[in-house]
């Protein structure tokens, strides 16, 4: 048996493997996967989410365990069962992301707006704990 040496670049990368895995939860269970830029700002996390076609209200926010979560749904009703499209491109579906924050964040104070059809969410960065150094007291044992 030969051996093929490992070439980078040639298919996968070793991280597009687990970044793959990682994400297969989230793709397998959404019909539609929103692109998010995330970046700081002022002492804060933001997100940026395309969602349009979406109704704001019906999209769910949540910071748990430092990941963001997004959830939404979309429900196109046709008020006429039978039609004769040559095209049907409007897209009925859900999504479901999760996306890992790079820093500690307070997600009890998340906000959000919807414009355009972008969603953007501010959290607020954690305050960082200071380490604290400790002397050490020595008692002496008569």
């Amino acid at each position: 048996m030969t051996l093929v040496p490992f070439r980078h670049g040639w298919f996968w990368e070793p991280n597009d493997i687990d970044k793959f895995f990682d994400e297969w939860p989230q793709m397998k269970s959404a019909d539609f996967m929103p692109a998010v830029n995330v970046y700081e700002k002022d002492n804060k996390v933001m997100v940026e989410a395309v969602v349009t076609g979406f109704d704001p209200k019906k999209v769910e926010i949540s910071v748990q365990d430092n990941a963001l979560i997004l959830k939404g749904e979309n429900q196109k009703k046709s008020e006429v069962e039978e039609k004769n499209y040559y095209y049907h491109e409007v897209k009925s579906g859900s999504f479901y992301r999760a996306i890992t924050l790079p820093v500690k964040v307070a997600g009890e104070k998340t906000q959000a707006v919807y414009q355009d059809g972008i969603l953007k969410i501010e959290i607020p960065k954690a305050k960082e704990i200071k380490s604290k150094k400790v002397q050490v007291k020595v008692v002496n044992k008569k």
